[in-house]
C-alpha cells in the first residue's frame, strides 16, 4: 500500500531554483508518487520527468506580465481532484512560502477538508551563490532582507527604502519591471554606487548575470539580455569575492 495515498491529501512542493539535483529527497519521493501534478512556468522539465507516465500533469503557470491561471481556478484544481482521494502535488519553483502563494494554498485545502502538507524547496535567492554571492559574509552583511519587487497592488515594497538604511544584504524578487525606481530610491540616499547583480535563471545550464552599481540596473539588464525570471541582489556581498582576492594579492604580493 502506498503511504501517501490517503483521502483527500494535498503536498504543496518546491522545486528550488531548477537545478534537478537540487531538489530535496522528499520532494523527489512525493513526485514519484503523484497521482496529480499541478505545476507553475518555473518547474524544469527534468523535475516532471520524475512523475510516473500515468500522472496527469496540469500547467497552471504564472508567466511574469503574461496571461496567467488565476489563482481561483488553481485553487478550485486542487479541490477537485484531492477529493477524488488523489495524490495531489502542487509543485512551484523556488520554495512555495517565499512569494510562491503556497501557504494560500496550504489554508485553502485545509478549510475544504483537505490534508496539506509542506515541502520546502531551495530558494532562487540561494542559488546565487552559484556565482559567488553569498547572502551574509562575516566582516561585510550580517543580515539579508527578502523584499518583492511587486506587490499585490503592482507597487514596488516600501520596506526596500528601510532596508537599504542597513548594511543588510538586499533581495528582490520579481522587481525586474522596477529597476529605474530601485535606482532611483539609492541614489536618493547618495547610495547610487553600491555594488548590485542580476541573475536570470540561477543554477540552470542558461544561467546569466551581470554586475553593476544599483545606479546601473537597467543599463546593465539591457546590455546583457537580462530579463524573467531572474532576481536582484544589492550590497557590498556581491563584490565579496573580488575584494577577497585584491585583499590577498596585496599580503602575498
Amino acid at each position: 500500500m502506498n503511504p501517501l495515498k490517503t483521502d483527500k491529501k494535498l503536498f504543496i512542493i518546491g522545486s528550488g531554483p531548477g537545478d534537478p539535483e537540487l531538489l530535496t529527497l522528499k520532494a523527489y519521493k512525493t513526485i514519484k508518487s503523484a497521482e496529480v501534478i499541478l505545476y507553475d512556468n518555473l518547474c524544469s522539465e527534468k523535475i516532471l520527468e520524475i512523475a510516473p507516465k500515468t500522472c496527469n500533469m496540469i500547467y497552471v503557470g504564472k508567466k511574469p506580465y503574461k496571461c496567467c491561471t488565476p489563482q481561483e481556478k488553481i485553487n478550485d484544481l486542487i479541490v477537485e481532484h484531492a477529493s477524488q482521494g488523489k495524490i495531489v502535488v502542487r509543485l512551484k519553483g523556488g520554495d512555495p512560502f517565499i512569494f510562491g502563494r503556497g501557504f494560500e494554498e496550504l489554508l485553502f485545502a485545509e478549510a475544504h477538508g483537505i490534508t496539506a502538507t509542506y515541502i520546502p524547496g531551495i530558494s532562487s535567492m540561494q542559488g546565487i551563490g552559484s556565482i559567488d554571492i553569498p547572502l551574509t559574509h562575516r566582516g561585510i552583511s550580517e543580515s539579508f532582507w527578502v523584499i518583492t519587487g511587486t506587490k499585490k497592488d503592482g507597487s514596488l515594497s516600501q520596506d526596500l527604502k528601510c532596508a537599504m538604511k542597513s548594511s543588510a544584504t538586499v533581495v528582490i524578487y520579481m522587481g525586474m519591471k522596477k529597476m529605474r525606481e530601485i535606482s532611483e530610491i539609492y541614489e536618493s540616499e547618495g547610495r547610487g554606487s553600491v555594488p548590485a547583480a542580476i541573475i536570470q535563471n540561477a543554477t540552470l545550464p542558461n544561467q546569466k548575470h551581470a554586475t553593476c552599481r544599483v545606479a546601473d540596473l537597467q543599463k546593465t539588464a539591457l546590455q546583457h539580455g537580462l530579463s524573467n525570471p531572474a532576481i536582484i541582489v544589492i550590497g557590498d556581498v556581491v563584490s565579496a569575492k573580488a575584494m577577497f582576492y585584491e585583499q590577498y594579492s596585496s599580503l602575498v604580493g
